[in-house]
């Protein structure tokens, strides 16, 4: 499949900016739909989104020029070129959660109430973005005889993008239910995402063939399982130290 979808004015418009902007598009209606529902303020959403997005690519290019610095290394032009690829999803959720904490920490708001709220469509857009990597061929396992193997120059390879990109949807479909029958204090609904999201990804990731190594370790299984540590961790100290509470509507101090 030609990653280039159009030319507009000499310029390459791809299939990947395409899908990874409706991702976005998708997400941000969901967003807006719950903050509605549960009566939060729908402009601080959107007022996130404008500082999270801008965050999240910059800390995603920033993430994986560290961890190719061998490559990058004295080439600044290089380094801020994203049209020649390298975008790290964990890079991403780092520069959009410190986005948020900044946020809301100016705009005197709850961060656990808002990251429930976003949750769901961080998790969607992740679903649909690795749609991309389709496109582009890029983000697969090793070779593999089985049957839904994608073909690449004659060989078939693990499609780790629709392995993630189906389990990210489930994950979706669960925090929307978790969402809505539940949820005994904020932030649940955003460590489960964290929690379940890298769950997949350390096994998904053993079976890529790009991975960013720190030594012989997998950088994304290491990041995977600190995050884990530390959602578990929360979720449960947070609703050790909150149920009882008013914690959903913001009455008390549950940001602590």
């Amino acid at each position: 499949m030609n990653p280039v979808a159009f030319e507009l004015f000499g310029i390459s418009v791809r299939w990947y900016g395409i899908i990874i902007s409706s991702g976005l598009f998708l997400g941000t209606l969901l967003a807006l739909r719950e903050a509605k529902r549960i009566g939060f303020n729908q402009e601080h959403v959107v007022d996130l989104l404008l500082f999270a997005i801008p965050s999240a690519i910059i800390g995603a290019r920033i993430y994986y020029v560290i961890f190719r610095w061998d490559y990058y290394q004295g080439d600044i032009f290089q380094m801020i070129n994203t049209r020649g690829g390298g975008l790290a999803i964990h890079g991403g959720i780092i520069g959009s959660v410190i986005a948020a904490l900044i946020f809301t920490k100016v705009k005197k708001i709850s961060f656990w109430k808002l990251a429930d709220i976003c949750a769901p469509s961080i998790i969607l857009g992740q679903a649909i973005g690795r749609w991309g990597n389709f496109v582009n061929q890029e983000a697969h396992g090793g070779p593999t005889d089985l049957p839904w193997g994608i073909l690449i120059d004659g060989q078939k390879y693990h499609p780790t993008f629709l392995y993630e990109s189906l389990w990210s949807f489930g994950v979706f479909i669960f925090l929307i239910w978790y969402r809505k029958n539940k949820v005994k204090v904020k932030g649940e609904v955003f460590l489960l995402y964290m929690a379940l999201y890298s769950f997949a990804r350390f096994f998904i990731e053993a079976l890529r063939t790009d991975s960013l190594m720190l030594g012989p370790i997998r950088v994304a299984q290491l990041v995977s399982i600190i995050v884990i540590i530390f959602s578990v961790y929360m979720f449960y100290r947070r609703r050790k130290l909150f149920t009882g509470d008013n914690n959903i509507d913001g009455s008390n101090n549950a940001d602590l």
